[in-house]
């Protein structure tokens, strides 16, 4: 599989509408590809979906989508007009495309092995270049996830800090209550010690 600094591989592909989309065209400009299974499968639906909502801020950040699986032309269609789906979906039948990323890959289902598309996504910046490489992708946040790498200017460094500043508050959290827990029954045992003497006293 191809990774972040590799050049991103030509391709020219037709798209639902027969349309040919050539790499060229895109030259100085960002774009994402996104590789899936199988056309109108629950997954790929829900990731379609997810991108088409966001759409419009691909778009104004002039960014291309393009989805990419072994579907045909008529499949693509299909399945873009049941969903209302506005960008182009790449017909790979031949895995061109497909292979020249590395997404073509042995999978396994209850101990059958297969070979089959990895659902990973690439952002490829305005030198041709993957920028970025989403593997074993979320389908219910994958618009989002992309969006917000894209909006924090290029960078995933800051998610880090706030993760470790979040872990150290946990563990903070986590002493201040195991502290309580071991306080709270040497408060509950002091008064019953008294209550032991007096009675003592009584006796005596």
């Amino acid at each position: 599989m191809l990774t972040i600094g590799d050049k991103a591989p030509a391709f020219t592909l037709p798209d639902q509408t027969g349309a040919l989309n050539d790499a060229k065209s895109l030259k100085g400009r960002r774009y994402l590809v996104y590789f899936y299974p199988k056309d109108s499968t629950p997954g790929c639906t829900v990731q379609a979906c997810g991108l088409q909502s966001d759409l419009e801020q691909f778009n104004g950040l002039d960014i291309a989508v393009f989805g990419v699986s072994m579907d045909s032309v008529a499949s693509h269609r299909k399945f873009a007009d049941k969903y209302g789906l506005a960008f182009p979906l790449l017909a790979d039948t031949e895995k061109s495309l497909i292979e020249a990323y590395g997404v073509w890959i042995e999978k396994s289902m209850y101990g059958r092995k297969y070979m089959g598309i990895s659902r990973s996504s690439f952002l490829v910046d305005g030198n041709g270049k993957i920028q970025q490489v989403w593997e074993k992708v979320n389908t219910k946040t994958h618009a989002g996830d992309v969006l917000a790498f894209i909006n924090g200017a290029g960078t995933a460094k800051p998610a880090p800090k706030t993760a470790a500043k979040q872990s150290a508050a946990s563990k903070q959290a986590a002493v201040v209550k195991k502290a309580m827990i071991v306080k709270k029954p040497a408060m509950k045992k002091a008064p019953a010690k008294k209550a032991a003497t007096k009675k003592s006293a009584k006796k005596q």
